[in-house]
């Protein structure tokens, strides 16, 4: 959080719709793609030019565009002129770490949200922002790196499965936001994975790393509640939008997204509670082992007391002090002083200290 509030800084005193790159930096190549289709024909190439998405002549086809990349902002300030995109949202697309909205400009509609994924090697949650435009017949997606959740969005249109070659654009974008949503239920379903790994821990064998992991685990359910709570406001104005470039029959579909949304956010409140109270729990059982150790220690140092009492009082070599002389006195200050710690022993067991 620290290193993206430092990198916030370098908007600083530039006029608003000023193009920054605000993220993790990349000196890769922008990589850039298109789908242009309908239910007859079907087109995909990669594009080096930004130019040659320009060129393609579209016949009311639905053209997906792709941009994998946003460092490169001259680029995108080249898509924003050719389809008239205000320089607000473009500012929005190369800003990183904007919250879930949407912004409707009558002949443009721009969404921006979290894309998750879960790295197994890491067992970690990774997230992207992702923004879509939608226009006239063109939905445009800009990703911070290649790699995304949209491959069976990709697959359905090259297979023509389903009913998505057959719709039109507005389709697309909510197959897209579809496959964003839909995955993170795949995340959740990893960290629910995680929670149960450490309840077993908890029952058998509590460390100082299981509590780590469990603030770890709490932080990435509370950025995940952070990505999810806007989206749910995103899709419910997206279904009210009124926008004509909303066709009236994928407002259901948009419904069901909203439900879907829904259930995500009951599932990452209901492992946050999960995780507090593992929290509640594991430090309690923490606390009680430091108690029983307390216990035991205060027990020693209560049996040395009187003994070492009696030690340094026998200690004392004077004269007048008859056990001294005494054939039995040695031994019998041991019998005296293992009679005296067998007796606390046996107190402390009968007030059930042991």
């Amino acid at each position: 959080m620290k290193s993206y509030m430092l990198r916030s800084g370098k908007k600083r005193g530039l006029p608003p719709g000023t193009l920054v790159h605000v993220g993790k930096q990349s000196t890769e190549k922008i990589k850039m793609s298109y789908f242009l289709y309908d239910k007859e024909s079907l087109k995909e190439e990669p594009v080096q030019d930004i130019d040659s998405f320009f060129k393609i002549k579209n016949n009311k086809q639905v053209f997906w565009i792709n941009i994998d990349g946003i460092h490169q902002t001259e680029i995108i300030e080249s898509i924003g002129s050719h389809y008239k995109i205000h320089l607000l949202l473009l500012e929005d697309i190369v800003h990183t770490g904007q919250r879930p909205k949407i912004e409707d400009t009558g002949d443009t509609l721009f969404i921006t949200l979290q894309m998750l994924t879960f790295d197994d090697k890491t067992a970690e949650v990774l997230h992207e922002q992702v923004s879509l435009i939608l226009t006239q017949n063109t939905v445009i997606t800009f990703q911070e790196r290649e790699g995304d959740v949209f491959e069976p969005i990709r697959d359905r249109i090259r297979t023509d499965k389903g009913r998505i070659r057959s719709m039109e654009a507005d389709y697309l974008l909510y197959a897209l936001l579809d496959a964003i949503v839909d995955y993170y239920f795949v995340v959740l379903d990893k960290i629910g994975e995680k929670i149960d790994i450490l309840e077993e821990e908890i029952e058998s064998n509590l460390t100082q790393d299981t509590q780590r992991n469990i603030y770890k685990l709490k932080r990435e359910m509370i950025f995940l509640r952070k990505s999810v709570w806007p989206l749910r406001e995103v899709i419910s104005a997206l279904e009210r939008s009124g926008s004509t470039l909303i066709k009236k029959d994928t407002i259901v579909f948009i419904k069901d997204l909203y439900d879907h949304t829904i259930q995500v956010m009951d599932a990452i409140d209901t492992f946050r509670d999960m995780l507090s109270g593992m929290l509640d729990t594991s430090l309690s059982i923490m606390s009680n082992r430091m108690n029983e150790v307390m216990k035991v220690l205060t027990i020693i140092a209560t049996l040395f007391i009187p003994l070492t009492f009696m030690a340094g009082v026998y200690g004392m070599n004077f004269e007048w002090m008859p056990e001294l002389k005494m054939k039995w006195a040695y031994p019998g200050l041991w019998i005296m002083m293992l009679t005296v710690a067998i007796s606390l022993l046996f107190y402390f067991r009968k007030k059930k200290w042991l």
